[in-house]
């Protein structure tokens, strides 16, 4: 692996981060399966591990701990907090006593006395950026966590949080980890540069765009693959799926999977700083390792432009982030007496 500078942290980590969502209830639920994925993925070179407290409620976080038992000083660790934990409204969110309390319930999960890299799972328009930002930065003190990031946050957000964090004297967050794939590049237009301006390391989620860009998922044919059984509505988006089949023919000209063609594309943005791969099983795993020395030409990332303009997303992501602008009608709908240009 060549490593890469995350961000300004100094810390190195591989161009491929291990995801270790399918780990768990969600995924693949055998632990001692999951432990020797992790080993092979740490045997091959790849010392990133992101995980969240949310995946399989905890499940993935404590085979992950298995996994590092012996093995932890040479992992760049990072899990998440936000998503709900229960049926608690207080046990999610972004909120000063969410965050305080459940760190500890990862640590203990994690079987570990810090986190390298401590991330907010998705923006919470409920609490003050400063009140997220000031117990990040307890942690931070305390020696429990080493740095900070977002996930999913708008360009506007991360802009915001650095503003806070520079005016009140706070750690600032150091990574931004939002999706990125062939499919769904809109995050060159704003996202990245910004996570370039502010020094910020990204490692970006669904390379594989959901698991459309695995070769598995083509028109006209019904998939037998883990993720269609949840019923995702961009596995069956129809323009997504015209731009797969062009894009097969790009990858077979390569020489390569469409996998590879996806993953070598994601590492190859300059404000990319590692990718993030979640196998399921050991033969996902060796797929992923298999494309590692991919190295796209600008002939075939031209063909790529062609196909899908940068800054340019294809349909939607179904676990991409919605503002509240977005997601409420009464935020971008005047009342109906003021929708008229004249009395």
């Amino acid at each position: 692996m060549q490593y890469r500078s995350l961000g300004r942290t100094g810390i190195k980590v591989s161009p491929y981060a291990l995801g270790a969502m399918m780990f768990g209830a969600i995924g693949n639920p055998d632990h001692d399966e999951s432990v020797k994925i992790i080993h092979k993925a740490l045997d091959a070179g790849i010392n990133f591990i992101d995980t969240a407290d949310a995946y399989s409620r905890g499940e993935s976080e404590e085979i992950v701990g298995k996994a590092l038992k012996g093995r932890r000083d040479d992992v760049v660790l990072a899990t998440k907090v936000h998503l709900p934990m229960s049926d608690d409204p207080n046990h999610r969110g972004n909120s000063r006593r969410w965050i305080i309390a459940e760190v500890e319930n990862s640590l203990r999960r994690l079987g570990t006395d810090h986190i390298d890299l401590y991330q907010i799972h998705r923006p919470d328009p409920d609490t003050d950026v400063e009140d997220t930002l000031a117990a990040l930065t307890y942690l931070v003190n305390s020696g429990k966590v080493r740095a900070i990031g977002s996930s999913t946050m708008p360009a506007a957000d991360i802009v915001q949080a650095q503003w806070v964090a520079e005016r009140r004297g706070l750690e600032r967050f150091r990574t931004e980890q939002p999706p990125y794939s062939i499919l769904n590049r809109g995050i060159e237009r704003d996202v990245l540069p910004v996570a370039q301006q502010y020094g910020m390391g990204t490692l970006v989620w669904s390379p594989l765009a959901g698991g459309m860009l695995t070769g598995r998922y083509r028109k006209g044919r019904a998939s037998d693959a883990h993720r269609a059984r949840y019923g995702f509505a961009h596995l069956q988006d129809e323009q997504r799926l015209d731009v797969v089949e062009q894009l097969i023919p790009v990858a077979q000209d390569a020489g390569i999977p469409l996998n590879h063609l996806a993953m070598a594309f994601a590492i190859a943005h300059p404000g990319v700083t590692s990718a993030i791969i979640g196998p399921r099983t050991m033969e996902h795993l060796d797929s992923a390792l298999a494309g590692a020395e991919v190295s796209l030409s600008d002939e075939i990332l031209d063909r790529i432009d062609t196909i899908v303009p940068p800054g340019t997303d294809i349909g939607r992501l179904d676990m991409a982030y919605d503002p509240p602008a977005i997601q409420q009608p009464t935020l971008r709908r005047r009342p109906a007496e003021q929708r008229a240009a004249a009395a």
